[in-house]
């Protein structure tokens, strides 16, 4: 590193990965003395890099939070994998934030080298994310949930149903977001729901005058958004009630079946599944898929359809 140019922005970088750091323990990094890492500070800071110097045993140098943001720097790797996230943010397009996501990629692609710049497109064009939302949100609802739940601020909003248009027979709602989750192409919010004094879950395309209260809550520890999600599917779910014991373990359960098609519940050494279908028949042929042992519990009838599928494929097999 003998270009000072270059020690200048590898001085950047180190700040931005350590944060706050001493004089001393900068210039050894570098590799320079005292003198000329001063020099290096004054360069950043004519370069517009707002600086703050902390003295004392634990002081040092650390970029300002929040003035702006400072140019960064990042290698391939870190470049690959922030451009495949914005690639998943376009799939997951909410309101406004599509031309922000092609804004920040054009300016990444501008400073990429060529052979990373080849890769990425090449992923752009050979890779397809199936998360293309049925209905979007408004981003600036999306945004004010998210701030609520990290901050444990009450909100209000207007619901409305799935037959409504507008505020049209919409109820009025005071609650507290547990959590946000994304499933099914859809964005959903998770909390207490004071009109009903119980978990709610609500659709975000649905709500309407959105407001953030400075009323604090308390969530209850370890509550799991996306879990209590998938068990209000579950229990959605219209048709024939099925349970099943499946001789695995709850990774590998889920791993196969997902958490869409039921509730997964560890017991002892097996996994409960619980679900609905429609059609029995059609769930006793998504059962001979499965690739564990299993255990039809209810109701009586899947057994028979599925011993019926198992002679047909005995049948086709002799054939």
């Amino acid at each position: 590193m003998s270009n000072p140019t270059t020690r200048v922005l590898a001085l950047l970088e180190l700040l931005q990965i350590h944060g706050n750091a001493s004089g001393g323990k900068l210039a050894q990094m570098l590799g320079v003395d005292g003198r000329t890492l001063r020099r290096y500070i004054a360069t950043l800071e004519e370069i517009g890099i707002p600086l703050t110097t902390e003295r004392g045993r634990h002081g040092g140098y650390r970029l300002v939070s929040g003035y702006k943001l400072p140019p960064m720097m990042f290698t391939n790797e870190e470049t690959l994998a922030i451009s495949l996230g914005l690639l998943a943010a376009r799939s997951l397009s909410v309101g406004d934030v599509s031309a922000a996501v092609a804004s920040a990629q054009a300016k990444l692609e501008r400073v990429m080298p060529q052979k990373l710049k080849q890769q990425l497109r090449a992923l752009d064009d050979s890779v397809t994310l199936d998360l293309v939302p049925t209905a979007a949100p408004d981003s600036a609802t999306l945004a004010t949930l998210a701030a609520a739940t990290q901050n444990r601020c009450r909100t209000t909003f207007d619901y409305t149903g799935g037959s409504n248009n507008g505020n049209e027979g919409a109820t009025r709602r005071e609650f507290d977001p547990y959590g946000l989750v994304f499933r099914r192409g859809r964005w959903y919010a998770v909390g207490h729901c004071h009109l009903r004094a119980d978990l709610r879950t609500f659709r975000l395309d649905r709500i309407r005058q959105l407001r953030r209260l400075e009323i604090p809550f308390q969530r209850p520890q370890d509550f799991d958004a996306a879990a209590y999600l998938s068990g209000s599917f579950a229990s959605m779910d219209a048709g024939i009630e099925v349970e099943l014991l499946l001789r695995t373990d709850l990774a590998r359960a889920s791993a196969v079946l997902g958490d869409e098609l039921g509730l997964l519940t560890p017991k002892g050494n097996a996994v409960l599944w619980r679900a609905h279908t429609g059609c029995l028949n059609w769930f006793a042929s998504q059962l001979i898929r499965l690739p564990f042992a299993f255990e039809i519990l209810s109701p009586p009838g899947l057994r028979d359809e599925l011993r019926s599928h198992a002679e047909r494929l005995l049948v086709m097999v002799k054939d």
